[in-house]
């Protein structure tokens, strides 16, 4: 098994504690060939869950469209949950890599490049739902040094992961 499988399948198992009703995402980082934090996606620590009722944005999600709303979620993406807890023990992570069971998100992507992320390996692809956003983001995700890199491999539970729900963004 490659490496970067290797890592994936570590995600697929992080991914597995996400506390959100939309997809359920994993993240890893990766120095030196060593994982130096992990994260999933959800409500933060002491604030009730998301399949809890804990989101407003989650628990209406009727009201919002897919991938808008985020300025009224509280559930913070496993990218973002990675690089705070990383931060929070004190693990630097200029030069790491980060493997995500989904591509990330505008928000996700700023954090890892402003953190000096060098790479990002992704199973399952995320689009922005609006098309003239699509170049900025290619844009933004093209300035990673070693890129943004698609693994192939697979994934029994991605039907689960990536709630096939429309609003489930």
């Amino acid at each position: 098994m490659d490496r970067e499988k290797y890592y994936m399948n570590i995600a697929m198992a992080v991914r597995k504690n996400a506390n959100c009703h939309g997809r359920k995402v994993g993240a890893v980082i990766v120095r030196e060939n060593r994982i130096i934090s992990t994260g999933y996606n959800g409500t933060p620590e002491g604030i009730t869950n998301c399949i809890d009722g804990g989101c407003v944005r989650c628990r209406d999600r009727h009201t919002y469209k897919a991938s808008v709303g985020y300025d009224v979620c509280i559930c913070v993406h496993a990218e973002q949950n990675a690089l705070i807890t990383a931060a929070r023990f004190g693990n630097a992570v200029d030069g790491s890599i980060m493997y995500s069971t989904l591509r990330p998100c505008f928000d996700c992507t700023k954090a890892s490049l402003q953190a000096k992320v060098t790479s990002i390996y992704y199973l399952h692809d995320w689009q922005h739902p609006m098309e003239e956003l699509q170049e900025q983001y290619e844009l933004l995700q093209s300035t990673f040094i070693e890129g943004v890199n698609k693994v192939d491999m697979e994934d029994s539970e991605g039907d689960w992961a990536n709630a096939k729900n429309p609003k489930a963004s």
